[in-house]
């Protein structure tokens, strides 16, 4: 009998409300954006949802601007599994930004594998509040 195959689909990307880790509900979209303001404690990735693959492992990864340990070395991208837990599955994968924000600017791209084959890749860009200018002219315009 043939496997069946999932569905992927992306259901939203940008700056969300503040996600609880412990909690099940995920954080709720409050700007569609790839552009991220360089501000303290900021929730941005992004939401899939995966259907038909109940008990399968995905594996995600944050790559993140070279942002330094206590020693001074970058740090290794964050990455991690999560196994599918039903067959109508929503994953938020995302990141805040803590201090000193000034290391932090730069792209973060975050993907999600599932079989060794990317099926969520998005990269966020986070830039000074000046160069934010733009996008809050356009939120202010109602786009």
């Amino acid at each position: 009998m043939a496997k069946i195959k999932p569905l992927i689909s992306m259901q939203s990307y940008g700056i969300y409300t503040h996600w609880d880790s412990s909690s099940k509900e995920l954080p709720q979209i409050q700007s569609f954006t790839t552009k991220v303001p360089a501000k303290l404690d900021i929730e941005f990735g992004f939401i899939i949802n995966i259907k038909k693959a109940k008990g399968e492992k995905i594996h995600f990864c944050i790559y993140h601007p070279d942002i330094p340990d206590d020693d001074g070395i970058a740090m290794a991208p964050f990455e991690g599994t999560e196994y599918i837990k039903n067959n109508d599955w929503y994953f938020y994968l995302g990141d805040t930004l803590w201090q000193p924000i000034s290391n932090k600017l730069g792209g973060w791209r975050m993907t999600i594998e599932l079989n060794s084959k990317i099926i969520a890749d998005k990269t966020f860009s986070v830039c000074e509040d000046e160069a934010m200018s733009e996008i809050e002219f356009w939120k202010k315009r109602g786009y």
